[in-house]
């Protein structure tokens, strides 16, 4: 428990000094959402970028991983999307974006880090496998959802282009596309600018915390309590049920079975806000969301640590 309290508590206060300034009026409005902006456009592309381009995408492909992580995301993402609609009578729009939380774990803040302190640096392969295809699997649903809703009587042909236009323009997707270019190519990075992605790339998760504190501040969750404590328990429970219970039932052997578990069990990403901010919908949800979440990933990972073999 002190080792997950270790890595989760920094998180907070960044986003806890975001807030505070938010709130003391030390950083407007404005300046939060241009901060946001230079996260989500530029300087997590970068780290997506950095990180794809460095990973052996040749070794321990593992179908049968994947193939359960993702039947789990999927189905959060599905459950996220029908329970805002119909339970909870959001608008498309907002179901759609309510969905992705239910699907984007932070396979990187907290997976990572979490996995590390449980079982040690040399059972973080899966975490990678996961985390190469995390990022396009998932907005490729979300964007494609929500392009769809927005273009409904559009027709199908216009419909794809939209979503196409939305992927292949989106910075995130970008960034991974081209990190899995450079790899495969074999294209080599000059020092120079390996130096200059990694400046960016320092920067990129504490802005977009700090960032998200701001945010947090702007969209406190005052009648969003039922939809918010809705998704949570999506992400919280539902999808590293369904992880766990689908690996196990696989044979899916003990290293990939942890590192998918915990990756599945730990709290929506920054992303999910990312994602309700560029379509500007359920954007209270979503970062109410990641933070009451996250508070709560230390108790879920205590239990999942005490089951998992």
């Amino acid at each position: 428990m002190a080792a997950l309290i270790d890595v989760i508590l920094p998180v907070f206060l960044v986003v806890g000094f975001g807030y505070l300034a938010a709130w003391r009026r030390l950083f407007s409005e404005a300046e939060v959402d241009g901060l946001m902006h230079f996260a989500q456009g530029f300087a997590i592309p970068c780290l997506l970028f950095r990180a794809i381009y460095q990973l052996d995408l040749s070794q321990h492909f593992d179908v049968a991983l994947l193939a359960i992580f993702y039947t789990g995301a999927l189905t959060g993402f599905f459950l996220g999307l029908l329970g805002a609609r119909y339970l909870f009578h959001r608008p498309w729009e907002d179901s759609v974006a309510i969905g992705f939380i239910g699907l984007f774990s932070n396979t990187v803040l907290l997976g990572l880090p979490i996995t590390e302190r449980a079982y040690g640096s040399d059972a973080l392969t899966a975490n990678y496998m996961i985390i190469a295809f995390h990022a396009p699997f998932g907005y490729l649903v979300g964007l494609t959802a929500m392009e769809i809703v927005r273009n409904r009587g559009g027709g199908v042909v216009a419909t794809a282009r939209q979503i196409l236009h939305a992927v292949f323009s989106n910075a995130l997707v970008l960034g991974i596309l081209l990190g899995a270019v450079f790899n495969l190519g074999g294209v080599p990075l000059p020092g120079v600018a390996t130096d200059a992605l990694d400046l960016i790339i320092r920067a990129a998760l504490p802005v977009a915390l700090f960032g998200l504190g701001g945010v947090l501040y702007r969209y406190r969750p005052e009648g969003d309590r039922a939809t918010i404590a809705y998704i949570s328990a999506v992400s919280l429970i539902v999808h590293p049920v369904i992880v766990y219970t689908l690996g196990r039932f696989a044979h899916l052997d003990t290293a990939s079975l942890r590192s998918a578990v915990l990756t599945a069990g730990v709290a929506p990403g920054v992303n999910a806000y990312l994602f309700a901010n560029m379509y500007g919908v359920a954007k209270r949800v979503a970062a109410s969301s990641v933070l009451i979440a996250t508070a709560l990933t230390t108790l879920s990972m205590w239990v999942w640590l005490s089951i998992l073999p």
